[in-house]
C-alpha cells in the first residue's frame, strides 16, 4: 500500500468520525504516527503503509466513551484492503499490548509457522480482539541479478547499475533546493522516469541504458534481471534468543487477567516443537516488575508500623491486639473486589497498603484509650466497654467521611482508580464494624500490663 492509498483509508475513517455527534475533534498523520501525546505512548516510525487518528470526546462518561469506541469499530472492521484498529489509550507502564507471548526458537521456518498456530490459537479465545502476528506477511523486495561477466566484457561497473536501478525504481536526488538562505529547510530535487501510476511498473528497466567505459549506452537487460523475491521478517533479539511476540487487545466487559490465565493454560499444553519456549509479556509482564520492587516496600513497611506501635505501647500483646484488625479490612477489600469483577491488580494492593494503615490509626485511637482508661484506676471491662463508645462514633465518621470521598472514584469508573477505591470502601466498612467487636474480646483475653497512676 502507497501513501495515497493510506490517505484514502485515513479519509474514509474521517467521513465515518464526522458523523459521530460524540467526537468533539480529531487530527490525522499519515505515513507516519502521531506525536508522543499520551505519556506511555511512543511515535510511531515512518511508514507508508501507516497512519493514526487521534480522537477527542468531551463530556462522557467512561462507559460512554467506551460505547462509542465498539459503535466504532462495528463499522470500520470490514474495510477492504487494510486493516483499522479502534483502541483507547490505556494507564500503567508502557506495553505492546495487554495480551503478549513471547515464543523463542533458533528456527526461523518453524518460528514462523508456530506463529501463525499460537495467533490462530489467541483469535478463538472469546474477548481477544486485533491479534497482532508480526510474521504473518513475509515483505517483498526487489532482486537484481547482474551478470558480472557480460558487465565486465562491456565496461559497466556495478555502482552504474545501482543508479540505474535507482532511477527505474524511485528516482535519483541529483541536487538540493533551498529557497532562501535564512531558512533551515531543504528540498531534494529528485529524477524520475516517468510513470503511469503511482507505483512504477517493472518493465521499465527493459527501456533503461546503462552507461559504460567506453562512453556507449548498454541496455540494461543486457547486463542484468530484475525480479521479486520474498525476504525474512525482521527476527528480534530478548536476551539473545530469537523470538516473535503474538499479541492481542481485550474487548470491553473482559478481564485481561482472566484471559491471560485461559491463554497461558491453553499455551502450556500446546505441542510446541523441539527446541521451543515461551513466556508471557504484556500486562502480566510489567506486573511482575511492580510487584517485585513492591516487595522492599512493604517490607519497610512492615518494619516501620512494628517500630511505630513498639514506641507507642512497649507491650507485646498491645501491638498484637491493635494488629488483629488487619485481616478484618481485607476480607472486606477482596469481597469487594470479588463483586465488583475486578482482580488483584497494581492498584488494587496499593489500596490494601492504604487500608491498612487506616485500620491500624483506628484500632490504636481505641486501645490506647482503653489503656488510659486502666491507668486512671478502672477495671478492664469497664475500660472496654467506655473506650468502645467514646471512640466508636468518631472512627465511624471518619470512615462514613472517607467511604463518602471515594465513591466518585467509583461512580466514574476508571480501571486505573477505582479497583483502589473499591478495596479501600469494602475494607472500611468490614474493619469499622467487625472491629467493634473483635478488638474488645482481643483486648479482655491479651490484656496488657498497665501502671496505675
Amino acid at each position: 500500500m502507497c501513501i495515497r492509498d493510506s490517505n484514502k483509508v485515513t479519509r474514509y475513517v474521517e467521513s465515518v468520525l464526522k458523523k459521530v455527534p460524540e467526537i468533539s475533534s480529531f487530527a490525522s498523520n499519515v505515513g507516519k504516527g502521531n506525536p508522543r501525546i499520551y505519556y506511555n505512548v511512543g511515535q510511531h516510525n515512518e511508514s507508508e503503509n501507516y497512519a493514526e487518528i487521534f480522537i477527542q470526546v468531551e463530556g462522557l462518561q467512561t462507559r460512554e466513551k467506551v460505547a462509542v469506541i465498539e459503535k466504532l469499530r462495528q463499522q470500520l472492521k470490514d474495510y477492504p484492503g487494510a486493516t483499522i484498529k479502534v483502541k483507547d489509550f490505556e494507564q500503567g507502564p508502557p506495553v505492546e499490548a495487554p495480551l503478549a507471548y513471547r515464543i523463542y526458537s533458533d528456527d526461523l521456518a518453524a518460528l514462523r509457522k508456530t506463529a501463525f498456530d499460537v495467533a490462530a490459537l489467541i483469535g478463538k479465545v472469546d474477548g481477544t480482539i486485533y491479534v497482532n502476528n508480526p510474521l504473518l506477511v513475509k515483505p517483498t523486495d526487489l532482486k537484481v541479478t547482474i551478470n558480472k561477466e557480460k558487465a565486465g566484457i562491456l565496461g559497466v561497473a556495478s555502482a552504474d547499475i545501482d543508479k540505474t536501478v535507482r532511477l527505474g525504481a524511485a528516482g535519483l536526488n541529483v541536487a538540493t533546493y533551498r529557497e532562501d538562505i535564512g531558512k533551515a529547510d531543504n528540498y531534494n530535487v529528485n529524477v524520475s522516469i516517468p510513470r503511469n501510476a503511482d507505483i512504477q511498473d517493472v518493465s521499465i528497466f527493459d527501456r533503461l541504458y546503462v552507461p559504460s567505459a567506453s562512453g556507449l549506452n548498454i541496455p540494461f537487460k543486457n547486463v542484468a534481471s530484475v525480479g521479486f523475491e520474498s525476504s525474512p521478517n525482521q527476527i528480534r533479539h530478548y536476551d539473545k534468543d530469537r523470538y516473535v511476540t503474538i499479541s492481542a487487545f481485550v474487548k470491553p466487559g473482559y478481564n485481561v487477567q482472566q484471559l491471560d490465565q485461559q491463554i497461558t493454560a491453553q499455551l502450556n499444553q500446546f505441542k510446541f516443537p523441539k527446541g521451543f519456549s515461551f513466556k508471557v509479556a504484556g500486562e502480566n509482564e510489567s506486573k511482575e516488575e511492580s510487584f517485585g520492587n513492591l516487595g522492599i516496600i512493604l517490607i519497610v513497611t512492615v518494619f516501620g508500623f512494628l517500630g511505630v506501635l513498639i514506641l507507642e505501647f512497649k507491650t507485646f500483646k498491645s501491638i498484637l491486639i491493635v494488629l488483629s484488625v488487619i485481616p478484618l479490612g481485607i476480607v472486606g477489600g477482596l469481597i469487594m473486589l470479588y463483586f465488583a469483577g475486578e482482580t488483584l491488580s497494581f492498584t488494587a494492593t496499593i489500596g490494601f497498603i492504604a487500608l491498612v494503615g487506616i485500620e491500624v490509626k483506628n484500632s490504636l485511637l481505641v486501645v490506647d484509650f482503653t489503656n488510659q482508661l486502666r491507668a486512671q484506676g478502672r477495671s478492664i471491662e469497664d475500660a472496654i466497654v467506655e473506650a468502645g463508645e467514646i471512640r466508636f462514633i468518631p472512627i465511624l465518621l471518619t470512615s462514613l467521611t472517607a467511604i463518602g470521598g471515594l465513591l466518585p472514584l467509583v461512580i466514574e469508573y476508571s480501571e486505573l482508580y477505582s479497583p483502589l477505591a473499591l478495596v479501600l470502601i469494602g475494607g472500611l466498612i468490614s474493619s469499622t464494624l467487625l472491629s467493634r467487636l473483635v478488638t474488645p474480646v482481643m483486648y479482655k483475653l491479651l490484656p496488657p500490663v498497665v501502671v496505675p497512676e
